[in-house]
């Protein structure tokens, strides 16, 4: 055994060793670091060593000084975007990835990823109840996958956009309350941020429809050429589930790309009483959702599922000789359906979770953020100091202090500064929001409850 195997074996043990204890007791560390920027960067060295150093010397640092400028999304009182929960079988995962160091860009380079990334994908689309002629890719976070479903929707509406260029007319159509990822998604494949239009939402921040049709209309008379529209199921300020069945219905009528971003909210359509949030997705051309988000999976993985592959396809593919493979003919080559050529073992992890936990296990913890968000809600509306401002369909409870944007504003840095929980806001109606955000693994009842009457004491 060589020293280097020797050390690393050694110090893996004593990482895993760590692992371990901050899986099972993350709470010994305060959410968010008490540190300003650039604290880190004057405690580290400002070149590299010329000399290598042994790893003894190396954790210690990690110990010292990475972990206490750490922001520890893997909390159980982490509550703020939205959740990040790394469970031990997905890390487990993540190590092997690692060591085994696959890159799946055509099936002979890596057939376990190619194939384990389909076969895991395809249980995650029984499990949401998608169709079977969905084709299922692994990148690494919905804002990517925003781009090849646009990338792809171009394709579809004007084919010679790939040699020729030129996208100013093409119109991109999503809610107000979209993520913004849509609109970098039609900077980055050349739409422009003056071809998205922004559709109007009812009381629960949902897309209306009936906007939708004026604003395809609109643009049809004035000479441009809708192409694609986004409806999102769990939108990122509020949680609201835009009605995918009727925009289904126009995106038919004119022929867009229709995208559903479920990255959120998507695990939740798992459960069998939570499955309307998908109604209509069967007939969306793409969708993403994001194990890594509320399905205990360590970042990054984003599902990406399409029922045009083939368009997919023609929009990505360019295939060098040197990647030529005898198997082109009867294999999946991923790199043809993505930007990147490189990709790294994803399913893997997702993979390990999915055994370990199984339907019953992963359901149960969804149902019981999702009572954990019923439990904060109850309590928002008994509280007169208090008003919630948007529906709970999933973890995510959005609430307000009855006062004005600097009081909440106040409330929401007293609570963070304490480092035992981390929340975050937005602005809904032009008010400042604080928004409740659950879905960690290892977050309890008694973490929920502590949380909220912290939030109590904090209040003005």
């Amino acid at each position: 055994m060589s020293k280097s195997t020797d050390d690393f074996r050694r110090a893996g043990h004593e990482i895993v060793d760590w692992i371990a204890d901050y899986l099972d007791n993350p709470r010994k560390f305060p959410v968010l670091p008490d540190m300003q920027p650039g604290d880190l960067t004057k405690r580290l060295p400002s070149s590299a060593p010329a000399k290598g150093e042994c790893l003894d010397a190396i954790l210690s640092d990690f110990h010292k000084l990475v972990v206490p400028a750490v922001t520890h999304w893997n909390h159980p009182r982490f509550m703020a975007y939205f959740p990040s929960s790394s469970s031990p079988p997905g890390v487990l995962g993540e190590m092997l990835s690692a060591a085994l160091n696959t890159n799946a860009i055509v099936w002979k380079s890596s057939p376990a990823n190619t194939e384990m990334e389909g076969v895991t994908l395809s249980w995650l689309r029984q499990w949401l109840g998608l169709p079977e002629g969905f084709f299922g890719i692994i990148y690494d976070t919905a804002s990517v996958a925003v781009v090849h479903a646009i990338a792809a929707a171009r394709e579809m509406a004007d084919p010679e956009v790939r040699t020729k260029g030129g996208t100013r007319s093409l119109t991109l159509y999503a809610s107000e309350h979209a993520h913004s990822s849509i609109e970098k998604g039609a900077i980055a494949v050349g739409i422009g941020q003056e071809n998205v239009r922004k559709i109007g939402t009812d009381s629960e921040f949902r897309m209306k429809p009936g906007l939708l049709r004026e604003a395809i209309e609109a643009d049809r008379q004035a000479g441009k050429k809708p192409f694609c529209v986004v409806a999102t199921v769990g939108t990122t300020s509020a949680g609201s589930v835009d009605p995918v069945i009727p925009i289904a219905e126009v995106a038919e009528e004119y022929g867009l790309w229709l995208h559903v971003d479920a990255a959120y909210a998507g695990p939740a359509a798992i459960l069998p009483e939570r499955r309307w949030i998908l109604e209509g997705a069967e007939r969306a051309h793409s969708l993403v959702t994001n194990p890594h988000k509320w399905l205990l999976t360590p970042s990054d993985l984003s599902a990406f599922y399409t029922r045009r592959p083939e368009i997919l396809r023609r929009a990505f593919t360019l295939v060098p000789e040197y990647l030529r493979t005898s198997q082109d003919s009867v294999a999946t080559n991923l790199m043809d359906y993505s930007l990147a050529m490189g990709r790294r073992f994803r399913s893997l992890k997702l993979w390990f979770v999915m055994r370990y936990y199984g339907w019953e296990g992963v359901a149960g913890i969804l149902r019981r953020d999702i009572a954990f968000g019923e439990r904060i809600a109850k309590a928002v509306d008994a509280d007169p100091r208090f008003e919630r401002v948007a529906p709970v369909h999933f973890s995510l409870v959005c609430f307000r202090y009855k006062g004005s944007d600097e009081e909440n504003r106040t409330l929401l840095d007293r609570v963070n500064a304490t480092g035992k929980a981390f929340l975050s806001h937005t602005v809904l109606n032009g008010r400042y929001v604080i928004r409740f955000a659950i879905g960690n693994f290892n977050t309890t009842q008694q973490d929920i409850d502590e949380i909220w009457d912290l939030i109590c004491q904090s209040a003005p």
